[in-house]
C-alpha cells in the first residue's frame, strides 16, 4: 500500500454510478415489485453497502478507511437501472475506490437478480461522478 502516514486527516467525498440495461418487459417487472428474487432495489442497496465496507478484503492496495456514510440510490429509468453511491469519510485517503465498488457491485446484483428474465441485461458502465477531498476535487465534465 501507498504510504499514508504523512498525510493530514480530511473530509473525503465521492459519488459514482453504475448503468444496467435492461429489456422493457424486464424493467416493467421490476416497477411491479415481481421479481423471483424480490425486490431488487432493497437487495442493491444491501449488496452495495456491503461491498462498501468490503473494498479492502477485494482490492490487496486498497486502505481500510472508517466510512462514515454510504448513500446507495437504485433508480429505475427507461431503459435500465443505475445504481448511484455516495460515500463519505475522515480519512488519509480517499473514497473514490469504494464508492466505485459499491456501484459495481450494486450492478452485478442487478444483473444477478434480472437474468433468469432477460439474457440481454448489460452493465454498460461503472464510473467516477465526483471526489472532493485532499489535495485537488475532480468532478465529471458535464
Amino acid at each position: 500500500m501507498i504510504d499514508v502516514t504523512r498525510k493530514r486527516t480530511s473530509l473525503r467525498t465521492a459519488r459514482a454510478e453504475a448503468f444496467v440495461r435492461v429489456a422493457p418487459e424486464t424493467l416493467a417487472r421490476v416497477r411491479e415489485g415481481t421479481l423471483p428474487k424480490g425486490s431488487l432495489a432493497d437487495v442493491t442497496r444491501a449488496a452495495a453497502l456491503l461491498a462498501l465496507k468490503n473494498t479492502p478484503s477485494l482490492l490487496p492496495f486498497c486502505h481500510p478507511i472508517p466510512l462514515e456514510r454510504g448513500e446507495i440510490d437504485c433508480r429505475i429509468e427507461s431503459e435500465g437501472v443505475r445504481v448511484v453511491v455516495e460515500v463519505a469519510a475522515i480519512a488519509r485517503t480517499g473514497v473514490e475506490v469504494e464508492a466505485m465498488t459499491g456501484a459495481a457491485v450494486g450492478a452485478l446484483n442487478v444483473y444477478d437478480m434480472v437474468k433468469p428474465l432477460d439474457p440481454t441485461a448489460c452493465i454498460e458502465s461503472v464510473r467516477l461522478i465526483e471526489k472532493r477531498g485532499g489535495k485537488s476535487d475532480w468532478k465529471e465534465p458535464l
